[in-house]
């Protein structure tokens, strides 16, 4: 099979994005004002340039903080929000709140625009057409797709035709302990050009290995996250990649987050942290040389998922 190439986006300027992109979801909830800005200048310093945010994200505080904090490099900037997580994929809602968002970031143009999640009760055609259409009016510049199974998001390109427009770039769930996305969502992004910025590839911070120390955060806070990252061989996974990094003399989250870079998908991991101290080891991940041996020892600390292949004969 032939497959596209992928998808290089970048900021107004030209500036490509960088290989990593800084997730703002705890700006102005976990992270106070100071603490973002701290963040957001440490990414910097790193080179990271793609910032992403949602109309969702603690109830439009991180919008508001992000967009005081680019004011001054907005043309060297590839700013993303997302939109439709409530009120569904219709075009009325996706402009109302892409309206919103671009009032709190101070933006004419978002330049990724994605649609938060698929909403079986909305005609992807419809959505696709707004997309179009947003972007015709200059509104946004790429477009988007969070949390799809590749099945939609084929349907989405399908849907996307009548139109002249495709999907740009796909935010998936990816990391060491969640690797579904091996199935079929990296393999497909490959195939068809689509650029990957998959989040949380620390496991909701499991893979720091900070809860196996007896610490404390969304894991044992939140009762989704408790059950996401509650089945064992996860844990077990986060401990024995600790022990591969006190091996390596590194910090168990530069470990992760280069592993999933390292995917030969070429994804850019969605980091985040609460803290500049907190971020460091993920932006490590940055200059870290993950030759083939480590991406194989790492690989085999958690459960391969099967083909889809595999899947299908086991099927019949």
């Amino acid at each position: 099979m032939t497959q596209t190439a992928r998808k290089i986006l970048t900021a107004p300027d030209g500036t490509p994005a960088s290989r990593f992109a800084f997730g703002t979801m705890q700006f102005g909830g976990r992270a106070d004002e100071a603490q973002s800005a701290d963040m957001h200048a440490a990414c910097r310093a790193a080179g990271i340039n793609h910032f992403d945010t949602a109309w969702l994200y603690t109830d439009g505080r991180s919008e508001q903080i992000l967009g005081r904090l680019i004011k001054d490099e907005r043309e060297q900037l590839l700013i993303a929000t997302k939109a439709g997580y409530t009120g569904g994929a219709g075009a009325a809602n996706l402009r109302a709140q892409l309206d919103e968002s671009r009032r709190r970031l101070g933006l004419d143009t978002v330049d990724v625009f994605y649609l938060h999640r698929f909403d079986p009760d909305t005609d992807l055609r419809e959505t696709m057409d707004c997309f179009a259409a947003l972007k015709d009016e200059g509104a946004i510049r790429y477009t988007g797709l969070s949390n799809f199974a590749a099945w939609q998001v084929m349907k989405a390109q399908m849907a996307g035709l009548a139109s002249g427009i495709g999907v740009d770039i796909l935010q998936p769930m990816y990391s060491l302990v969640k690797r579904q996305a091996e199935v079929e969502i990296l393999p497909m992004c490959a195939d068809q050009g689509i650029a990957a910025a998959p989040y949380s590839p620390l496991g909701g911070g499991l893979l720091t290995g900070k809860y196996a120390r007896g610490g404390s955060g969304r894991i044992t806070e939140d009762d989704g996250y408790r059950t996401r990252y509650g089945p064992a061989f996860m844990h077990e996974a986060a401990q024995r990649l600790a022990a591969l990094a006190a091996e390596r003399g590194t910090d168990p989250a530069t470990l992760a987050v280069a592993w999933a870079a390292a995917h030969p998908a070429a994804p850019m991991p969605i980091i985040s942290a609460r803290t500049a101290q907190q971020l460091q080891p993920s932006l490590a991940a940055l200059d870290f040389g993950m030759d083939t041996e480590l991406y194989s020892a790492i690989e085999a600390l958690s459960p391969r998922p099967a083909p889809a292949t595999d899947r299908l004969e086991e099927q019949d």
